[in-house]
C-alpha cells in the first residue's frame, strides 16, 4: 500500500480491529458466552454486541429429522462453516387441536434450540405462522378453517386473533428460556409471515393492512432482536425485507430502506419435488458462486434452504409433495455429507471469511470490464486491508483478468476470491473438496420377512352411516386433517332390462376435485384415478362394470395427499368426488346421475386399521391377520401388510426399498415413515418419483421390529427390502492449475493484519480424501494422473495416463489403512509423461477409495 505506517499506528489499528471484530475460529464462529447481546443493524450488516457480523446460515427443520440426529446435523453444519441455523416453527405440529399443545419428540423446539446454543451458533427463528415449506397446510392448523368468518392471511379479525395468540405463546416460550440474544440466547433474527408478496394483490387493501398489522404486532413483542419479512418488498419499518431465490446477489432489488442490511433468507440448494418431478440438482459450483456474489455485493446474512432437508414423516408432506425433502442438500436426507457440495461450500465460507475485515470495514469499488467481466474491490484506505472478487459471468468461456499487475485465470460462470488483493485462495468453479457416492446395500440381518395381510372391509351404505346425504360431502371438511381417507357409498336399484341390447356393459364415470380415489362396485375393486400437483381435479372412466339385478352398491375410497401449502384463500380449497354417473343404459336419459338428490349417500372418515392403530404392537393384535398367499400373488386393494425384522447390523443409516408396492403409508414400531407412491413415475420415464425411504435408527428397537404397510392398490410385498445407506466411496478430482486448498491460508497476525500467510509451504494443489465416521481406507479402486474423466463411482482413463501401476502404488502407500490422506498434484510423483500428454493445457488426478471400519 502507498501509505507508510509506524509501529505505534499499526498496533493501535490492530487493537481497534480486535475490539470491533469478534474472535473467530477457522470458520468465523464466535466463542460466545450467555450474556445479553444487543442486536441492531445498519445498511451494511447486523451488529451483535456492537460488532459487525457476516452470517452463514443453513436451514435445518427439527421435525424433519429425529432428536437423536440433531447433534450430528448441527455439528456437521458448524464444521461446514456455518455460524447460524435457521428453522421455521410449525404451528399445526405444536397445536394440532385448539388449546392442545405438543412439544415432545421431534416437536421439542426447546431442546433443538438448546443444542444450537451449546454449539455457540446463532439462530434465525421463522415464526410464520404461515410457513409454506412444502409442509401440510403451510403449517396452519386445520381447526382454523372451522372458525366462523375466517379468511387466512388477511385483515380479518378471527385470523388475526388466533395468529397473535400463537405468536405470543411462542415468543413467551422463547423469553421464558432466555433464547433471544437480548437475553443471552442464540436468536438474533425473527421472521413474521412468509413470502406474502406472492398473494398480497389477491386481498387488495386488506392485504396491505394485514402486512402492516403483522409487522406492528411482531415489533410490539419487544424481543430485543430485529424482525424480517422474506420476499416482502415493502416490509414496514423497522422490519427488514429479505430475498429468496438462487442468485440474490443479482436478482434482489435490495433493502427497501438504505439503513437496512442485505439479507438472503433462502438460497435454494436444490428444488423441492412433487410426484412426477425428476430428481432435482444444483451444482456445488453454482451455489458457491451465488454466495460469493452475494457477499461481494454488500451481503450480510445468507441462508441455505435447505442445508438438511430430511423427511416428511407421517402425514406432514403437503399435497402431492414427495416424502423425502431436499435430499440433494449439503446434508442429505439421512444426514450424511453430500460431497462435493458440503465441502466446497465449507471452502467458500472460509474464503469469504478471509475477506471479512475488508468486506465489513472497506469501501467498495466496481470496475465493469465488459458485458461479462467485473472486478469488485473492498479496501480500507491507508491500511493493508483489501479484498477482491473477479467475476466471469460468461456461461462457458474462461478469461484471464489482469488485476494489479497479476494475471488470474477465471473459468466461465465463476468468481475468484482474493482476500489480500494479491493471492487467489479459491475460485468457485474449482473444487478441491472431495467427492463421494451414496450406496444402498441389502441388510444381512433384516430381510427374513414373513408377511401377513389384513384387508379393509368394503362397506355398504348401511354399514357406513345411514344413507341420508343427498351428495358426497366435501373431502377436506369431512376429514378435518385427521386422516387421508374417507369412504363414500351410494346404492341404487338396477333392472337388467336397462342393459343395452347389444350386450355392452355399462360404464362408471367419476369426476373429483382431488386428490385421488379407488372405486368398488358391489365390493369388487374396479379401478382408481388421481390428479396432479398442477391440476388436482380429474375424471375417470371405468368401462364394463358388472351390475346385478336389484340393489347395487358403489363404494368410493377417496383420499388426499396432504393439504395445500400455498396460495390465496387456502381456507376455501376443496376436494373429493362431485359427480358419479352410470352410463351406457337403455333408459330414457341413457345414464343414472348418482350424485343427485334422489340418491342417498353415506360417508365415513378413516380406515378400520387406522382407528385400531394396527401399525402398533398393541393395535396389531386387534385384527385377524392371514399369511400372504403363494409367491408372486397380488393381494387385494386396501390391504395392510405386516412383518417383523431384525434390527440391521452396524451403525449406518437404514432405508426401506418399496419394490413392488404402489401407494399408501409405512410404519416401523408405530412410527410413521411417511407416504409412499412408488407407481407415480417421473414424467417421461419408468422411474418412480421415490421408492426408497428413511427409517431413522431411533425408530428401531434393540433387536426385533414391527413393520406395517398400508397399500391402496393390489400389490405384493415380497420384494420389499431393508437396506443400509453409506457414502463410503470417496473420491478426489483435482486439476494442477487449482489454487492450494483455502484451509492452508490464514490472516497474518499483528502488524501484518490484512495480509495472508500459508499454514504450510504449499505451492501446488492437493488431492485429499477423508473417510466418514472414523472409518479407514481399505482399498484404492481408481487412481490416475493425466486426463481421467467421469464422476465419483464411474471414473475412466483418458488418452493421457501416467504410469498406472506407479500412480496406484503412490496412492496406496499414502492412503491405505488411514482415515485420510492427501497427495500433491505433482507429475514428478507419477513417472515420465506420455507423449499423448504434451498437448494438454493441464493435468488432473482422480482418486477413488473405499472406506470401512
Amino acid at each position: 500500500m502507498a501509505a507508510t505506517w509506524g509501529c505505534r499506528s499499526i498496533l493501535m489499528f490492530a487493537l481497534l480491529l480486535s475490539m470491533m471484530v469478534s474472535s473467530t475460529t477457522a470458520f468465523g464462529l464466535r466463542k460466545r458466552d450467555d450474556s445479553p447481546q444487543n442486536v441492531t443493524y445498519d445498511g451494511r450488516s447486523l451488529f451483535i454486541n456492537g460488532r459487525r457480523e457476516l452470517l452463514f446460515s443453513g436451514s435445518i427443520h427439527y421435525p424433519r429429522s429425529t432428536p437423536d440426529m440433531w447433534p450430528d446435523l448441527l455439528d456437521k453444519a458448524r464444521h461446514g462453516g456455518l455460524n447460524t441455523i435457521q428453522t421455521y416453527v410449525f404451528w399445526n405440529l405444536h397445536e394440532p387441536e385448539k388449546g392442545k399443545f405438543n412439544f415432545e419428540g421431534n416437536a421439542d423446539l426447546i431442546k433443538f434450540i438448546k443444542l444450537i446454543q451449546e454449539r455457540g451458533m446463532y439462530l434465525i427463528l421463522r415464526l410464520g405462522p404461515f410457513i409454506q415449506a412444502e409442509w401440510n397446510h403451510g403449517g396452519l392448523p386445520y381447526w382454523l378453517r372451522d372458525v366462523p368468518g375466517i379468511y387466512f392471511r388477511s385483515n380479518n379479525e378471527p385470523f388475526k386473533l388466533h395468529m397473535k395468540e400463537y405468536v405470543m405463546r411462542i415468543v413467551q416460550m422463547m423469553k421464558d428460556n432466555k433464547f433471544f440474544a437480548s437475553q443471552g440466547g442464540p436468536i438474533i433474527l425473527a421472521q413474521i409471515e412468509n413470502e406474502y408478496n406472492q398473494i398480497q394483490l389477491a386481498y387488495d387493501e386488506r392485504g396491505i393492512e394485514y402486512v402492516n398489522w403483522a409487522a406492528q404486532m411482531a415489533v410490539e413483542t419487544n424481543i430485543g432482536v430485529p424482525w424480517i419479512m422474506c420476499k416482502q418488498k415493502e416490509a414496514p419499518d423497522p422490519v427488514i425485507n429479505s430475498c429468496n431465490g438462487r442468485h440474490c446477489g443479482d436478482t434482489f432489488l435490495g433493502p427497501n430502506k438504505p439503513y437496512k442490511p442485505r439479507v438472503w433468507t433462502e438460497n435454494w440448494t436444490v428444488q423441492y419435488r412433487v410426484y412426477g418431478d425428476p430428481v432435482s440438482r444444483r451444482s456445488a459450483e453454482d451455489i458457491g458462486l451465488s454466495m460469493a456474489r452475494f457477499f461481494s455485493k454488500d451481503g450480510s446474512v445468507a441462508n441455505y434452504y435447505m442445508y438438511h432437508g430430511g423427511t416428511n414423516f407421517g402425514r406432514n408432506a403437503a399435497a402431492f409433495k414427495v416424502t423425502g425433502y431436499y435430499d440433494a442438500a449439503p446434508l442429505d436426507e439421512y444426514g450424511m455429507t453430500k460431497e462435493p457440495k458440503w465441502g466446497h461450500l465449507r471452502d467458500v465460507h472460509r474464503a469469504i471469511n478471509l475477506c471479512k475485515k475488508a468486506l465489513i470495514y472497506g469501501t467498495s469499488t466496481t470496475q465493469k470490464l465488459n458485458e461479462f467481466h467485473e472486478i469488485r474491490v473492498y479496501e480500507k484506505p491507508g491500511t493493508p486491508i483489501c479484498a477482491a472478487f473477479l467475476f466471469n459471468n460468461h456461461s462457458t468461456e474462461a478469461v484471464t483478468i489482469n488485476f494489479r499487475g497479476k494475471n488470474f485465470y477465471v473459468p466461465g460462470h465463476s468468481i475468484s476470491i482474493i482476500p489480500d488483493c494479491k493471492n487467489e485462495v479459491l475460485n468457485t468453479d474449482n473444487i478441491i473438496a472431495q467427492h463421494n457416492y451414496r450406496t444402498f446395500t441389502r441388510s444381512q440381518l433384516a430381510n427374513n420377512h414373513e408377511w401377513e395381510v389384513f384387508s379393509e372391509p368394503i362397506p355398504t351404505t348401511a354399514e357406513v352411516v345411514p344413507g341420508n346425504m343427498t351428495a358426497p360431502p366435501e373431502l377436506f371438511t369431512f376429514l378435518k386433517d385427521t386422516t387421508d381417507y374417507a369412504w363414500y357409498t351410494v346404492s341404487f336399484d338396477f333392472d337388467p332390462e336397462d342393459l343395452l341390447k347389444n350386450g355392452t356393459l355399462p360404464n362408471l364415470h367419476i369426476f373429483s376435485f382431488g386428490h385421488g380415489l379407488l372405486a368398488f362396485v358391489n365390493g369388487e375393486y374396479v379401478g382408481s384415478g388421481h390428479g396432479t400437483s398442477e391440476r388436482a381435479q380429474f375424471k375417470m372412466l371405468i368401462k364394463g362394470i358388472n351390475l346385478k339385478a336389484g340393489k347395487n352398491e358403489i363404494s368410493i375410497m377417496a383420499y388426499v395427499t396432504g393439504l395445500h401449502d400455498s396460495g390465496a384463500y387456502m381456507e376455501h380449497r376443496f376436494a373429493g368426488p362431485a359427480e358419479v354417473r352410470i352410463d351406457g343404459l337403455e333408459t330414457k336419459m341413457g345414464h343414472i346421475e348418482l350424485a343427485k338428490r334422489r340418491f342417498k349417500w353415506g360417508a365415513r372418515a378413516g380406515l378400520e386399521g387406522e382407528k385400531k392403530e394396527i401399525y402398533t404392537e398393541k393395535g396389531s393384535k386387534k385384527v385377524s391377520w392371514e399369511k400372504v398367499g403363494e409367491k408372486g400373488r397380488v393381494g387385494p386393494a386396501l390391504s395392510w401388510y405386516k412383518t417383523r425384522f431384525t434390527t440391521p447390523e452396524g451403525r449406518e443409516p437404514v432405508a426401506i426399498r418399496m419394490t413392488g408396492m404402489k401407494k399408501g403409508m409405512m410404519w416401523v414400531n408405530g412410527n410413521g415413515l411417511g407416504r409412499h407412491w412408488v407407481d407415480y413415475k417421473v414424467r417421461g420415464t419408468d422411474e418412480p418419483s421415490q421408492d426408497v425411504f428413511h427409517i431413522p435408527r431411533s425408530f428401531l428397537n434393540p433387536r426385533d421390529n414391527l413393520l406395517v404397510i398400508f397399500e391402496e392398490e393390489p400389490s405384493n410385498p415380497e420384494n420389499i427390502q431393508i437396506e443400509l445407506v453409506s457414502r463410503d466411496t470417496v473420491c478426489s478430482y483435482v486439476h494442477d492449475f487449482f489454487a492450494p486448498a483455502v484451509q492452508s491460508w490464514n490472516d497474518k497476525p499483528g502488524d501484518q493484519e490484512g495480509e495472508l500467510q500459508t499454514s504450510e509451504p504449499l505451492s501446488k494443489p492437493h488431492a485429499s480424501v477423508k473417510c466418514p465416521n472414523k472409518k479407514k481406507i481399505i482399498s484404492v479402486d481408481f487412481a490416475s494422473f493425466g486426463n481421467p474423466s467421469g464422476d465419483c463411482g464411474s471414473f475412466q482413463l483418458g488418452n493421457c495416463t501416467f504410469d498406472a501401476a506407479l500412480t496406484r502404488d503412490v496412492v496406496e502407500k499414502a492412503c491405505l489403512g488411514k482415515e485420510s490422506c492427501k497427495l500433491p498434484v505433482d507429475p514428478e510423483l507419477f513417472g515420465a509423461a506420455p507423449r499423448a500428454c504434451s498437448a494438454l493445457p493441464f493435468k488432473t488426478i482422480a482418486i477413488q477409495v473405499k472406506c470401512s471400519y
